[in-house]
């Protein structure tokens, strides 16, 4: 499909830095999190987790918006998720699992901080253990210093990227199927509060399931569990398989609970139009959401071989676009009019794989929520991609 000379020199030498996907066979038992919450002090905000057992913590600052995140074994989160997320120098918190075994809580603050202390209690006056962290305004010049000193430890703690070897036969075509969001990123939330990271996983799961039955293809899932990764690290996952096909799976929400249907994008710098635009820019908040540092985040691509390689792997993801849509209209669930479009998606930027990304429908729609959030209705449209999928290889040989 794309020139084997491209391929081989765009992976050769390129290093990709970040955590591995797999997890080690024993697990400590979760932490349970009994209660959350805030305190406003005279010169201090704290933070304070009443826990189970004292847990092994990492504590750090983010810039671009400001960011405190505080990674911790995987959590049991039974405390009050409606309390109060806003006090102090604290404008919201998140928390979630982050990857096997480490749960993420991440506060947003709206300037620059300073970490006083971070301490644990043992259980006393019939109060459980408790970790507390208080913090403090300060100065730009003095945040930036905490930072710059944080970076330069990640750079010498970089793990690389594991992913399956890609098979070896050659005549047997790898497709990722990646299911979006995940862990402490939700993505969005419908009607009924179900989260879009179930949906893209339930219909993820399908399509592995029914794609596995076919002796000519091999099926890889970014993730098959509730836990987040970067986009830089879906993308990883394509590039280091050698995948002939990524299929993101999205479920969108958005302000007009009128608009329905399924929507297919593909990757281009300039967006088809004003929506296309937004939702990539909503998509590509994932990182931030989940508290990954994106200023040591390298771009995935760079040089002028690169740009022609991803100009071939563009026309190979527009025509299997153009073949989902009419498979997914069979499905019962609705297609838009412009059902194909364009924009600057991060997770669709491996420059040797042909890569689209599916909004199934809209969460913020009734109609459309009730098939995504039933058995029927996931398995309709697992089964349209995987119709397409198999018309696509019918049609181009890689």
């Amino acid at each position: 499909m794309v020139n084997r000379f491209f391929r081989y020199v765009l992976t050769a030498g390129l290093m990709l830095a970040g955590a591995c996907l797999f997890a080690p066979a024993y697990a400590a038992p979760a932490i349970d999190v009994s209660s959350a919450r805030l305190g406003q002090h005279t010169d201090k905000t704290r933070f304070v987790l009443e826990m189970s057992a004292a847990p092994q913590y990492d504590v750090f600052l983010l810039a671009e918006p400001y960011r405190i995140v505080i990674d911790l074994p995987e959590l049991n989160w039974r405390a009050d998720e409606d309390a109060g997320r806003k006090k102090g120098l604290v404008e919201n918190y998140r928390f979630g699992l982050f990857k096997k075994d480490t749960s993420r809580v991440v506060l947003d603050v709206g300037g620059p901080v300073k970490i006083l202390r971070t301490v644990i209690l043992p259980p006393s006056s019939g109060k459980p253990y408790r970790f507390f962290i208080d913090i403090q305004k300060t100065d730009e010049a003095s945040f930036r210093k905490e930072l710059a000193a944080r970076r330069s430890q990640q750079k010498n703690t970089q793990v690389a990227i594991v992913a399956p070897e890609p098979p070896v036969n050659s005549r047997k075509y790898t497709i990722v199927v990646d299911a979006g969001h995940g862990g402490i990123d939700p993505g969005a939330i419908g009607k009924s509060g179900v989260y879009e990271k179930k949906i893209t996983l339930g219909v993820a799961k399908r399509m592995h399931d029914i794609l596995s039955k076919n002796k000519k293809y091999n099926v890889i899932m970014t993730r098959n569990d509730d836990t987040f990764l970067s986009l830089r690290e879906r993308v990883a996952v394509g590039r280091h398989a050698g995948a002939d096909l990524f299929v993101s799976i999205h479920a969108d929400s958005i302000s007009r609970p009128d608009f329905r249907g399924s929507t297919v994008y593909t990757l281009s710098e300039n967006a088809s139009d004003d929506e296309a635009a937004e939702l990539a820019k909503s998509e590509n908040k994932s990182d931030l959401i989940a508290g990954v540092d994106m200023s040591v985040q390298d771009d995935t691509v760079q040089g002028i071989l690169i740009d022609l390689a991803q100009r071939e792997t563009m026309n190979f993801s527009v025509k299997f676009a153009e073949m989902i849509i009419p498979e997914i209209s069979k499905s019962g669930m609705k297609t838009r009019g412009r059902s194909h479009r364009f924009a600057g998606f991060r997770v669709l930027k491996a420059p040797d794989v042909p890569s689209v990304l599916v909004e199934l429908g809209y969460l913020s729609n009734r109609e459309d929520e009730k098939i995504l959030k039933s058995g029927t209705g996931q398995q309709r449209l697992a089964q349209a991609i995987v119709n397409a999928i198999d018309r696509y290889f019918k049609t181009v040989d890689p």
